[in-house]
């Protein structure tokens, strides 16, 4: 079975067998790899959709390039040499950060919350993202912008009135009260349309079914919010919350 990264044939292969809808098993039998390594590689690199052999290659050169060279600059304190894997780390961050372009996040905002998210304090500043993420602090700005416009950071100032930016258990309710408004407002709009084209039309019958369930929808969502609402403040199962910090 053969070593070492894959090849771009290996990912031109990898990409017809997606498109052919084979499972990955399949696959790495075909290229003879682990069928590990082409999950990993699929999720690494927009997912079985999104997946472009041509992309996936170039951008394995670039992380390879980040790898090599100390630009890229580390999270503040937040990854010490505790036995941590730097390197599994800034692989799992490109994961979960391809998990949340798949749900509907565009690039940058998904790549600023990953890395809010895998620091211990959960807060940074838009230098420490910049540097971190190698972009410009005006990319970062825009991603927060979008971040805390569907409530999934909030931002404060620091001893040193600087401008943090923050995620904790409390942005997960938010966001999920803020998707259930939005729902709402659809619903809202879809009726204003319903009264100008008459309930009796198809299309107002089939604007008046949206808006019957985003209704629900966002009330079931509100509900389950409010109920879920403890889980973030508890620790896991058998432990006691952590103190707040001082």
């Amino acid at each position: 079975m053969p070593g070492g990264r894959l090849t771009q044939q290996e990912r031109q292969q990898i990409a017809l067998g997606l498109a052919d809808d084979l499972a990955y098993a399949e696959i790495a039998r075909r290229i003879d790899r682990p069928t590990s390594t082409v999950t990993r590689e699929v999720m690494r690199n927009g997912g079985p959709t999104g997946y472009r052999a041509d992309l996936a290659h170039r951008a394995t050169e670039r992380r390879a390039h980040r790898r090599a060279a100390p630009a890229r600059g580390p999270l503040p304190a937040d990854r010490p040499a505790d036995g941590r894997d730097p390197e599994a780390l800034d692989a799992f961050e490109e994961t979960i950060t391809t998990v949340f372009m798949h749900s509907g996040m565009s690039r940058m905002p998904a790549r600023v919350l990953a890395a809010l998210l895998l620091t211990d304090s959960g807060s940074l500043t838009a230098t420490e993202l910049a540097r971190h993420l190698q972009v410009s602090p005006a990319s970062v700005s825009k991603a927060v912008a979008f971040l805390d416009e569907q409530s999934m950071v909030r931002r404060e100032r620091d001893e040193r009135r600087r401008e943090r930016y923050l995620v904790d258990e409390e942005i997960w309710y938010q966001s999920a009260v803020t998707s259930a408004h939005a729902n709402a407002a659809v619903a809202a709009t879809a009726r204003q349309g319903v009264s100008l084209l008459g309930s009796a039309t198809p299309a107002g019958a089939r604007l008046e079914n949206v808006a019957r369930f985003l209704d629900h929808l966002s009330e079931v969502l509100l509900r389950a919010a409010e109920q879920a609402r403890e889980v973030l403040s508890s620790g896991p199962a058998g432990e006691e919350p952590a103190d707040p910090p001082l």
